[in-house]
């Protein structure tokens, strides 16, 4: 891969990553709700399954979905599934006028790294996304695994700078939220994204 590949990647990258989605709203939501250090715990955890993910459509797994549609739709309507589940829990969270609950305090780490896991992993999407990606910037004369461990380092640096631009946002949020009403009229928005995202992924096709 030549250094003009390389940023050229990085610069597509950088500007899909910046897109609000259900991974980026998920550590703003987590920063507000648990603070900075349990949002790192989110991060970790929607890490967790970007990482695999870009691998596994390295491997092949993207193809395979590909000509694949039932697999697809069976890893589609799960992902819809949890993302709806999501966006009807932040519709109904309490209001709380900003601070945190006990309950929230007490959110055990493994538990936030979970929800997390689970929303990076709720979009099959991604490993095909990856999967149309990765050739366009890997030259078939050099080695293949030296490319791909730059491809996919130069993705997890970048989408890690978001995460914690997206959760500085969330704590900047935090004081404007103290208010009932304005946690509440933020509740039921990112409800209502989370479900638009399940929304928008029930019309994906592979």
């Amino acid at each position: 891969m030549s250094l003009h590949a390389w940023w050229l990647y990085v610069t597509a990258v950088f500007l899909i990553s910046a897109t609000p989605g259900p991974n980026m709203l998920h550590v703003m939501t987590q920063s507000i709700a648990h603070g900075p250090r349990k949002a790192m715990v989110t991060m970790a955890g929607l890490m967790s399954a970007v990482l695999p993910c870009l691998i596994a459509s390295a491997l092949g797994l993207g193809a395979l979905l590909k000509a694949s549609p039932r697999l697809f739709d069976v890893l589609r309507y799960a992902g819809v599934a949890y993302l709806i589940w999501l966006g009807i829990k932040a519709w109904r969270a309490p209001a709380t006028g900003g601070g945190d609950t006990d309950a929230g305090q007490a959110q055990r780490a493994s538990r936030l790294y979970g929800t997390a896991l689970l929303t990076g992993l709720s979009n099959p999407k991604l490993i095909i996304f990856a999967a149309a990606l990765f050739p366009q910037f890997i030259d078939t004369t050099r080695p293949f695994a030296a490319q791909l461990a730059i491809l996919v380092a130069s993705f997890v640096v970048i989408e890690s700078f978001w995460y914690s631009v997206y959760a500085l946002g969330g704590m900047k949020l935090k004081r404007w939220l103290e208010p009932a009403n304005r946690q509440r009229l933020f509740n039921r928005g990112t409800g209502l994204l989370f479900i638009g995202f399940g929304g928008a992924l029930l019309g994906a096709r592979a």
